[in-house]
């Protein structure tokens, strides 16, 4: 079986490079790209984004990143939220006294951790969710952070008739909780790096790929 193709999400985010290589090292075919033509016909689609969450945004509607994601879901086909990029699959991100709308894949609101030290960075584990697919050999392991913000609540959409309901994952750090992955049907998502994480990045990034093939 060959490789799948995947199309990492270029909106001027930083960390694509990263992304890039690990990708292709585990087993993808992966480019950079903006065009909507590419991204709609890859397997995948990776949605890196690093900094604020309004900077993030603005270059990700800039490009019609939204309209994109939105398309590739609808029809069922694979996206990955990394780190920002997971966090702009919430309803908005509060930043600072700012609040920017998001992709509202997800209720809720990207908030500040309320922890002593902020911004977390470094290493932690997850209490990844009962039957997690993204987890599979890798649910002990430690992942990379770096970040000041997350979702802190979990609400799913309401929906008639109701949806499966999403795999939650979450992490504990200092005094506070939030979501450090989902598994949503074709939506998969991370607030930490698995392309910084290690052998338990690449399993994990493995794993995604493995839904493609």
């Amino acid at each position: 079986m060959g490789r799948p193709s995947v199309a990492v999400l270029d909106s001027g985010s930083g960390n694509i490079s990263s992304v890039l290589r690990t990708l292709e090292r585990v087993g993808a075919d992966a480019t950079v790209t903006a065009d909507p033509v590419t991204v709609q016909g890859a397997d995948g689609l990776v949605v890196p984004g690093v900094g604020a969450y309004a900077t993030c945004m603005r270059g990700l509607r800039a490009v019609d990143g939204h309209r994109m994601v939105d398309a590739r879901l609808a029809g069922g086909r694979p996206v990955l939220g990394i780190c920002v990029g997971m966090q702009v699959m919430f309803e908005a991100g509060e930043e600072r006294g700012v609040r920017t709308r998001g992709f509202g894949r997800w209720p809720g609101t990207v908030e500040r951790l309320q922890a002593h030290v902020v911004p977390h960075t470094g290493w932690n584990t997850v209490t990844a969710s009962a039957g997690s697919a993204m987890f599979a050999g890798v649910d002990d392991e430690w992942f990379y952070f770096v970040h000041s913000y997350a979702a802190r609540a979990w609400r799913p959409h309401p929906s008639s008739p109701p949806l499966p309901e999403p795999g939650v994952t979450w992490t504990d750090y200092d005094d506070d909780r939030f979501v450090s992955a989902i598994e949503d049907g074709p939506l998969w998502a991370t607030q930490f790096h698995p392309e910084k994480s290690g052998d338990a990045g690449a399993t994990l990034l493995g794993n995604w790929l493995d839904r493609l093939r």
